[in-house]
């Protein structure tokens, strides 16, 4: 009766803290007692334990009261003893997954870091301008033996690709070397087992843990700045595996030197290996993902009709990061699932107006000043200066016209920006711009590719 109801309940919290969480989390745990209003449960780690108890004690309380048994607190038993059936249908349910599920961590405690994802490979990874080199050094990592660099530390904003080139890392190292151990977890993971050790006296435990491994991968460090104690024992732990000759690979929002509060001699040791950011997404890089999730949308569904147009006007318009842009599309996919609708131009911006709107990008005078003045190699200074040479003159006003062309300021605020200029002076050199382009060619790309640079 009690498997029942654990089983019922499962089910239940699946869907409610999602897959993720609940193969991580959830599954590892097994009921054994359900009395006085206390569910028993067996752990196979203090972590896990506490991480329940933390974060989901409440949906389990919900879902094991809607089976019908009412319980008001929970308990763990760290390592105890679970009934025969339970663990062996547990052992008979993750046994083939765990492979694929998540990274290995030390032998027989497999749930100590966090999962990987299985969408995370190399094989759907798309590879463009902005991440060819990142991409590359992963793929040298994985393949694992002497690298010549140690760590890999990739850097970035949201939503370029950091997290993804590190689980396919972990992915392809393992399916190379079955018999090796990859630790894969966040900063705030390390930090919060940190903390764990300490509390109860198992440090040695955890030095143990991190330090007999194959590889290391810490997602996001940045967390761990201002840490002074988890950064202390962060730096040993670094220390030892590449003394050990052991692989390290890091990521963070920001390349080591400008992580605030980060202590200087874990910046310099960051910087002894490779440092390799991965820049904002290019146009034909989003295409490029957009076209490569469409057709592995389109294998499943091969009735999906997508109008011409769709995912370049998506590429262009949604330019903040990678998960938006897949977001935006799995909502353009369960649209035309849903309703039976072809996806047009028309039906996307109707049902992606929010996410639209949100990405509109306000260009500024300041931003088509420095775009221009890097294009034409000259000072931004010489922008709102006096001098009036060529060298200097044309490109001034062709960032007039750009201002003009590109943002709701108007003449005498324009003019404002340079350098005090009269409003009659923007004009004019709007003009001047315009009329030149029409006859100049040279002139009229450079300017469309300034516009699609200040755009991108």
């Amino acid at each position: 009766m009690m498997e029942k109801i654990w089983g019922q309940a499962c089910a239940k919290l699946e869907k409610t803290v999602g897959p993720n969480n609940f193969n991580h989390w959830i599954k590892p745990l097994q009921l054994t007692a359900l009395e006085d209003g206390v569910a028993s449960f067996a752990s196979p780690t203090r972590f896990i334990s506490d991480w329940v108890n933390r974060h989901f004690a409440d949906d389990i309380l919900v879902e094991l009261s809607r089976q019908g048994s009412p319980v008001e607190r929970l308990r763990f038993d760290v390592g105890g003893k679970r009934p025969a059936a339970a663990a062996n249908a547990a052992s008979a349910d993750s046994a083939p997954a765990r492979p694929a599920a998540r990274a290995r961590t030390g032998g027989s405690r497999p749930d100590l870091g966090a999962p990987l994802d299985p969408r995370f490979t190399f094989g759907n990874f798309v590879v463009g301008k902005p991440n060819e080199l990142a991409h590359a050094a992963a793929r040298r990592v994985a393949e694992g033996g002497p690298v010549g660099f140690n760590p890999l530390f990739l850097y970035g904003g949201v939503g370029l690709g950091k997290t993804h080139l590190m689980h396919a890392i972990a992915h392809d190292y393992q399916s190379r070397h079955p018999a090796a151990e990859v630790l894969y977890l966040s900063a705030e993971q390390f930090m919060y087992r940190f903390v764990q050790a300490l509390r109860e006296s198992t440090i040695m435990d955890f030095k143990g843990m991190f330090r007999n491994v194959n590889m290391l991968m810490v997602d996001d460090v940045q967390f761990i700045a201002g840490k002074d104690s988890t950064q202390e024992e962060f730096f040993h732990t670094f220390n030892a595996l590449v003394d050990q000759g052991k692989q390290i690979v890091i990521s963070a929002d920001r390349a080591p030197a400008e992580i605030k509060g980060l202590e200087e001699r874990i910046k310099s040791r960051l910087s002894c290996g490779l440092i390799v950011d991965l820049h904002p997404t290019t146009y034909e890089l989003r295409l490029g993902i957009l076209q490569s999730k469409t057709e592995a949308f389109r294998a499943q569904h091969p009735d999906l009709e997508m109008g011409p147009g769709v995912l370049e006007f998506l590429a262009h318009r949604i330019t903040t990061n990678v998960r938006v842009l897949e977001g935006a599309l799995q909502r353009l996919f369960a649209h035309a699932s849903l309703l039976r609708r072809e996806i047009t131009l028309d039906v996307a911006q109707e049902c992606l107006a929010d996410i639209l709107r949100t990405n509109d990008r306000k260009i500024s005078i300041d931003d088509i000043q420095r775009k221009v003045a890097e294009h034409y190699n000259i000072r931004l200074a010489d922008m709102m200066g006096p001098k009036r040479a060529r060298t200097v003159a044309r490109p001034r006003q062709i960032a007039m016209y750009l201002s003009k062309q590109l943002t709701s300021r108007s003449l005498p605020e324009i003019g404002r920006r340079f350098g005090g200029r009269d409003h009659t002076t923007i004009m004019h050199g709007v003009r001047k711009i315009e009329e030149l382009a029409a006859a100049d060619h040279a002139l009229a790309e450079d300017i469309a590719l300034l516009k699609r640079l200040l755009e991108a």
